[in-house]
């Protein structure tokens, strides 16, 4: 153990007294575990922006999607079905469920300060948000206190919300619908645009608010129901789940239980395990082309440090102890570059997120210990690959030589 730690030390000092011609031939190296950590930082970046795009459609893993409909040609009875499922998911002990309509086929009247204009509506409940991860351009989701509000609550698009004149949600502005849903609402909160090309113009109610004020869901449309599920549980409990919906529901409804979710499909791990992968092989390469330029330089060096070495030996040093001493001179510098790339890749990644190149993400990945702990082991490993051939030549030095001048 001392003639480690004497080693060390000795690989140190050397370290020191060639502080230029360490810190260029090692630039490559802290530039190549950069790259790695930064890649695999990047690969759980865009992981988790897949997973969060994924959710405000899907819903968060595992989102069971529950959809029924009479096999007779009847009314459903969406009230009944509705209390079917809150049983069956109080006894499963979930906590987020949500019913949803996307788009009713029926369009709502907005009553502005010159005409009547179509706007279309779609349906929510207090969960929907959390399960699909809803961001909002300005104001809020709906809460369970809005069922209390004497103005029911609404949401709009963006460009509803800009025809309307840009209203703040905290100065608790209206709008005014005509028809079935007659009555003045309070705009909560807005949704972002889907691109710049959208321009619809639509506004969100709680299902409950809708059917108060129209009686029921139209014959000509239907509801969904979502549910935040474990996803350890869920192949168990899907089956179990959709039986007993069938059960209460009797023979004339057809129930469709199904994960909508990201969880459900491999593809899109795998897709980002293939980035990780070839954007690791190119880091890697790089990594590699560096240790070369290692070698050259360490050789080199070597030569010139021959008469070092000499009287080294001519003192009793034995061939092991020269061997370890300038091995550990190559390990022990690319352990610093690892260091210093490592610190690299922290200040560029929260660089990129800063200057918004990076997408905003509700749950933004910490910097990876795995990362650093892949680029250690890389700068490590390619420093002793890299110090084999010189700590050779040190060994194979005569004393000799250092008696020729």
């Amino acid at each position: 153990m001392s003639a480690v730690i004497g080693s060390l030390s000795e690989a140190w000092a050397e370290l020191r007294h060639h502080k230029l011609r360490v810190m260029l031939s090692l630039i490559g190296i802290a530039v190549s575990v950069a790259a790695i950590a930064a890649v695999l930082t990047l690969g759980d970046v865009i992981r988790q922006t897949t997973i969060e795009q994924s959710d405000r459609y899907g819903g968060r893993a595992a989102t069971i999607s529950i959809s029924a409909y009479r096999t007779d040609g009847g009314a459903m009875d969406w009230t009944a079905f509705d209390a079917d499922v809150r049983a069956a998911a109080d006894r499963f002990g979930f906590e987020h469920v949500t019913r949803r309509n996307d788009q009713l086929s029926t369009p709502g009247s907005l009553q502005t300060s010159d005409f009547v204009r179509p706007v279309m509506v779609s349906l929510a409940d207090v969960d929907y948000a959390l399960i699909h991860r809803t961001s909002l351009l300005a104001g809020r989701w709906f809460t369970a206190a809005d069922a209390e509000m004497l103005t029911p609550p609404v949401i709009v698009t963006e460009a509803l919300w800009r025809a309307l004149g840009s209203p703040s949600p905290g100065t608790h502005p209206t709008l005014r619908l005509v028809g079935p849903l007659e009555g003045t609402y309070r705009i909560v909160g807005v949704t972002p645009a889907q691109g710049q090309g959208d321009t619809q113009k639509s506004i969100t109610l709680l299902t409950d608010t809708y059917v108060q004020r129209t009686g029921g869901v139209g014959p000509n449309d239907s509801l969904n129901w979502e549910i935040w599920a474990s996803p350890d549980e869920v192949a168990q409990i899907g089956p179990e789940l959709a039986a007993q919906l069938r059960a209460a529901a009797g023979a004339n409804v057809d129930v469709a239980v199904s994960r909508a979710d990201w969880g459900s499909r491999p593809d899109m791990e795998q897709s980002v395990q293939m980035f990780e992968l070839i954007t690791g092989l190119i880091a890697g390469l790089v990594l590699l082309l560096g240790g070369l330029g290692l070698v050259n330089i360490q050789l080199v060096a070597m030569r010139q440090r021959i008469r070092e070495i000499g009287v080294r030996r001519s003192f009793g040093a034995t061939s092991g102890r020269i061997f370890m001493t300038v091995l550990l001179e190559n390990v022990v510098a690319t352990a610093v570059a690892g260091v210093v790339g490592i610190i690299l890749a922290i200040v560029v990644m929260r660089a990129l997120t800063a200057f918004g190149v990076l997408p905003a993400l509700q749950d933004a990945p910490p910097f990876p210990l795995r990362a650093a702990l892949v680029a250690m082991v890389a700068a490590v490993g390619i420093g002793a690959v890299a110090g084999f051939l010189p700590a050779l030549a040190a060994v194979r030095a005569k004393v000799i030589d250092a008696l020729r001048f």
